[in-house]
């Protein structure tokens, strides 16, 4: 009995000393889209590491599971980023692949958590965010983005995450910490 509260102790202190984990499951699932997407069975996953100095100028997550470069053949085919954002009640985790301009590709909702809202993980909608890049204007819920009647808080959530991220990214470019 000890060793199972020892173990969850060294988890809860983890996720608390790093603020961000992302559970196994979440990461074979965007493994499989990520293969499925590039239509590839095997490819390196390299972690885009990126300074704790730097963390708390950008408003999204950077940890070392949750965003990577692609690689097949000794290649970068893209990258791709692991978030979690809220919902009305909980919190989806989604993925997000670029090319590797960090275009965005395609963004995928992984895991939804709320009874109600669940449409955000609809391809149609999700497709207005391919084609955002980096450095552009602000995408704006209910002018770029379509809203969802019954999914309004986790639809904006998920246009806040995709800004956030593409603000960080555009950071870390300027600042040559991604090349």
């Amino acid at each position: 009995m000890n060793s199972i509260l020892l173990k969850t102790y060294l988890v809860f202190t983890f996720i608390l000393a790093t603020g961000f984990y992302i559970p196994k499951n979440i990461q074979k699932k965007a493994d499989k889209i990520i293969s499925s997407f590039f239509k590839i069975e095997t490819y390196n996953k390299i972690p885009v590491l990126v300074p704790k100095s730097v963390k708390p100028q950008i408003p999204s997550i950077f940890e070392e599971d949750n965003f990577f470069k692609i690689e097949t053949d000794q290649k970068t085919i893209g990258y791709a980023y692991i978030g979690e954002a809220k919902s009305k009640t909980a919190s989806f985790h989604y993925l997000v692949i670029f090319d590797p301009s960090f275009i965005i590709l395609k963004s995928h909702i992984l895991v939804y958590r709320e009874e109600y809202g669940g449409e955000i993980g609809s391809k149609r909608w999700l497709k207005q965010f391919s084609g955002k890049q980096a450095g552009t204007k602000t995408i704006s819920y209910g002018e770029d983005i379509i809203p969802i009647s019954g999914a309004t808080i986790s639809a904006k959530s998920m246009t806040r995450a995709i800004n956030d991220l593409l603000q960080s990214v555009n950071y870390l470019l300027e600042n040559k910490i991604l090349k």
